[in-house]
């Protein structure tokens, strides 16, 4: 994978494409004026842009915002472009379009350092598809071409993949390097006892990753609506708790073949049940994982807590993906907060990856203590797959 220490130091007054992942979430005020209403995703890219104005590029960003049918003006990328001029002090001009001869026009006028935005890329409908001649327009644009969006790198897009092939200057954004080298680092050499910590709602979206842990961890502990599969497949009721079908059939098959695997799965000892999922609920806990009919469990329950923060404690490396419960509602907050605390605690490298646990550690005010941060929820579970991303490999 090309770097930005690969392109040619001197890029002043020369057009770079950067590809960003600004997909961002918006608000609107009682004014009714949009704006970023968390710029988490801006500022993690702002290492690479700064980097790339000191050595005088003249820049063109492109990114796409949330999932627009028609060119919804809601999903403009005007109220981005606004909270990246204030972030990096000088003025952003969005361009009136992805590609066309206006932006063309904008983007030849640009001067060395200063910025340019284009509108949403999921404006074209070519982007998703990967088209030839969006990927050829967008490649026009510039002479060199920059992927920082781990977010977008497991999408073969126009921007992320096809554009990377027409431009011979390519390269690696610092943001995407880190993601690549610290996840790599984590699957291939990690500081042992390398402990596994998964959650979140559904077997099927990760038993690729823990069929990965199973031959590289040494602990893999399950929380969260995950455990209830295995529960059941274990024998034991689960109540009206989420537990689809296909993931108990996953889960018997996956204890079914545990045994000679290096990692020691660890399941709930205890759970924090309750009637339904709301803030005014009674919580119960119980001690033993048999949840009663017309009851759902909705966290872990103390022990498992402290066991899983023992765990995490004592080792070299962590891996955190996927809440331990409704961590949303404070009344089933607890075990998501214990685990995110201990991981924060862990002297180890630390890696936490999936919108729900950033989510987490951000909401705990634990984000600073945490080794490494991922902006690709999806990217980094594939990267951890071991499957190839096509906006890395195009960088190739």
């Amino acid at each position: 994978m090309r770097t930005l220490q690969d392109l040619p130091q001197d890029l002043h007054g020369k057009r770079v494409l950067v590809r960003v992942d600004f997909n961002v979430p918006l608000e609107k005020g009682p004014d009714g004026q949009v704006t970023v209403a968390d710029d988490t995703r801006i500022r993690a890219a702002l290492p690479t842009i700064q980097t790339l104005r000191d050595r005088g590029a003249a820049l063109i960003l492109v990114s796409h915002l949330g999932r627009p049918k028609n060119r919804e003006p809601e999903l403009s990328m005007k109220p981005v472009s606004e909270r990246l001029s204030q972030l990096i002090g000088v003025d952003v001009t969005l361009a009136p379009g992805v590609v066309g001869d206006e932006v063309t026009a904008a983007a030849r006028a640009l001067g060395p350092s200063e910025v340019l935005m284009l509108e949403n890329v999921r404006y074209e409908p070519g982007e998703t598809k990967n088209d030839p001649q969006l990927a050829a327009a967008l490649a026009a644009l510039a002479v060199v071409y920059v992927d920082d969006a781990f977010g977008a790198a497991h999408r073969a897009h126009a921007s992320t993949e096809g554009v990377a092939h027409l431009v011979a200057d390519r390269a690696a954004g610092l943001l995407l390097e880190r993601e690549v080298k610290t996840l790599t680092g984590l699957l291939e050499h990690p500081a042992r006892p390398l402990v596994a910590v998964l959650g979140g709602a559904k077997v099927s979206d990760k038993i690729l990753v823990i069929e990965r842990f199973r031959g590289i961890a040494d602990k893999l502990l399950i929380g969260g609506a995950m455990c209830f599969p295995f529960f059941a497949a274990q024998g034991h009721s689960v109540g009206a708790s989420l537990c689809a079908a296909e993931d108990i059939e996953l889960a018997r098959t996956t204890l079914d073949s545990w045994e000679g695997a290096r990692a020691e799965l660890l399941l709930p000892v205890d759970l924090v049940i309750a009637d339904r999922l709301a803030a005014d609920a009674a919580p119960e806990t119980i001690d033993g994982v048999d949840v009663p009919d017309g009851k759902m469990g909705l966290d872990i329950g103390p022990k498992t807590s402290v066991s899983f923060g023992e765990e995490i404690a004592g080792a070299g490396t962590v891996f955190w993906n996927g809440p331990m419960g409704a961590f949303e509602v404070e009344p089933f907050a607890a075990g998501t907060r214990a685990v995110a605390e201990a991981v924060a605690a862990c002297p180890g490298t630390t890696v936490v990856g999936g919108g729900d646990s950033v989510a987490a550690v951000q909401r705990f005010g634990l984000a600073d203590r945490i080794t490494h941060i991922s902006t690709g929820g999806g990217a980094s579970l594939e990267l951890v797959e071991g499957k190839a991303l096509p906006g890395v490999e195009a960088l190739a």
